[in-house]
C-alpha cells in the first residue's frame, strides 16, 4: 500500500525533530566537559582555602594528618 504524502511530510519532521534533539544533547555534554575542569580547580581552591580558614579559627595545624596535639 503506498504512502500517502502527509506521512511521508510527518516522517521527515519528526526524523528533523529527532537530529535537532540529538545535537542540542551533544552541545550541553561538550558544555559540561568544557566547563568542568575549571570550575571544578577553582572550587577545590575555594575549598581548601575555607578549611584553612577555619583550621586557623581552631588554632589547629591544617597540614597535620588529621590528629592534634
Amino acid at each position: 500500500m503506498p504512502r500517502g504524502r502527509s506521512t511521508f511530510n510527518k516522517r521527515q519532521k519528526e526524523q528533523v525533530r529527532q537530529q535537532k534533539q540529538r545535537d542540542k544533547a551533544e552541545r550541553k555534554i561538550q558544555r559540561r566537559q568544557e566547563d568542568a575542569p575549571t570550575d571544578s580547580a577553582d572550587e577545590l581552591t575555594e575549598m581548601r582555602r575555607h578549611a584553612e580558614e577555619q583550621a586557623a579559627l581552631f588554632n589547629v595545624d591544617f597540614n597535620n594528618t588529621g590528629h592534634s596535639e
